[in-house]
């Protein structure tokens, strides 16, 4: 579809919308997505339906110069759009203020309750995306100590270091009883906020720096059940004074996506502490943080070919060291050890080939395949299938992002089922 040219937005970013059920996890077929000029309301730029796998295709969206996300300017580095989303049967949903990145695919994620379980009939829920933490001015963190003291009577604190299944955000200060709470996937949690604290086209390492110091201090205030310690019902704040930015409703980008679908179990860790280390930082340059990670200049040393753990030890010392969790919870098992592919043999063959179709019940597209703990052919192309509905490199090796994204669809599609 042609698209309208915009002086001030020379190059292309991308947008693809999945569209799922808010009860069952299913994806939704045949959902209407409008792309509409932010500025004017009755400009639609395009116009998408979603497939059997509740996807759109992949379009083009003018957005402005790379430059404008690889230096902090004064030139806004993302388009701004309003999405709608309609889909026969469930609830309404706009977006006002997608971000469009330079040569990035941004993906937006609908949830949509159907309309039995809604109040209203004909409701609409509208989601205004602030701009981003890197080009408006957010309240500065609050300096706290890296390493929490738990050793006060009546402390609560996890046995170990636990990936939960979800957090509970409180959408504001926590002071604030008005603002909203959350309930948000761990991973979906990582993705949002690394989306609103970092820009998506800076290079690999940097985002993979980042993503672990906001992993790092997520996982420090599961462990250390900091807010419930203070008599609050939630585990973390979307203030950027107190915690970090996360958007209800904002798009992500396939580039964050990915990596953390590949490190989202690691955290940050010193000898001989228990605790994930609290990982604070700040931008560098609108906020002076000497002993903390400095957004853009992460993004330099990047460029400078800094691997992702010497990015972290440039800002926080020597002796940090990259960690894994004990636990992920929500999941049937853990990661067997060894990529799956050709030839593999076993009850987590069979375990995995058995999740598979019960995945395909719900995403047809995926063949089903006979679940006889032998990794065959016709496995390996399911696998592979699996890997391009859910934006992983289609390698037909079940690998430990998809190990995990595999568990994480099945959980979403069989729960229901299971506790009914």
């Amino acid at each position: 579809m042609p698209l309208r040219a915009m002086q001030d937005l020379p190059d292309t970013g991308y947008f693809q919308a999945n569209i799922t059920s808010g009860v069952n996890a299913y994806p939704i077929q045949d959902a209407r997505i409008q792309v509409v000029n932010i500025n004017n309301p009755e400009e639609i730029i395009a116009e998408l339906n979603t497939d059997g796998n509740g996807q759109t295709e992949v379009v083009p969206l003018p957005a402005p110069p790379l430059e404008y996300s690889m230096e902090p300017e004064a030139n806004q580095p993302y388009a701004e759009y309003n999405i709608r989303i309609q889909a026969d049967g469930f609830e309404s949903r706009e977006i006002n203020g997608a971000e469009i990145l330079s040569g990035e695919t941004a993906l937006q994620n609908a949830a949509l309750l159907p309309l039995e379980n809604t109040e209203d009939s004909g409701t609409e829920t509208l989601y205004v995306i602030p701009p981003h933490t890197l080009y408006a001015e957010y309240p500065p963190k609050i300096p706290e100590e890296e390493i929490k003291d738990t050793t006060q009577t009546g402390e609560i604190v996890l046995s170990r270091v636990v990936v939960p299944e979800y957090v509970v955000v409180h959408d504001g200060p926590p002071a604030d009883t008005s603002a909203k709470n959350y309930y948000v996937k761990y991973k979906d949690y990582i993705k949002n906020v690394a989306s609103s604290e970092i820009y998506a086209t800076w290079p690999e390492a940097t985002l993979f720096a980042n993503i672990l110091a906001i992993q790092s201090f997520t996982l420090n205030r599961v462990y250390t059940e900091w807010y419930r310690n203070k008599g609050r019902d939630f585990t973390i704040t979307s203030s950027t004074a107190y915690d970090q930015k996360w958007i209800a409703g904002r798009n992500i980008y396939s580039s964050i996506s990915r990596a953390v679908d590949t490190i989202f179990s690691n955290y940050l860790s010193r000898p001989n502490v228990i605790q994930p280390i609290f990982t604070q930082y700040c931008d560098g340059k609108r906020v002076s943080c000497p002993n903390w990670m400095r957004q853009w200049e992460s993004k330099t040393l990047g460029e400078r070919g800094y691997s992702a753990i010497e990015i972290i030890r440039y800002f926080y010392g020597d002796s940090m060291y990259i960690n894994t969790a004990s636990e992920i919870s929500g999941i049937p098992s853990s990661w067997p050890g060894m990529d799956l592919t050709v030839g593999s043999t076993g009850s987590k063959v069979r375990q995995m080939q058995q999740q598979l179709n019960v995945i395909a019940g719900a995403y047809p597209l995926i063949p089903k395949i006979t679940a006889d703990g032998i990794y065959g052919r016709r496995t390996a192309n399911s696998v592979k299938v699996f890997q391009q509905v859910f934006g992983l490199p289609q390698t037909g090796v079940v690998d430990y992002p998809t190990w995990y994204k595999i568990s994480e669809i099945y959980v979403g599609v069989s729960r229901i089922a299971e506790l009914a």
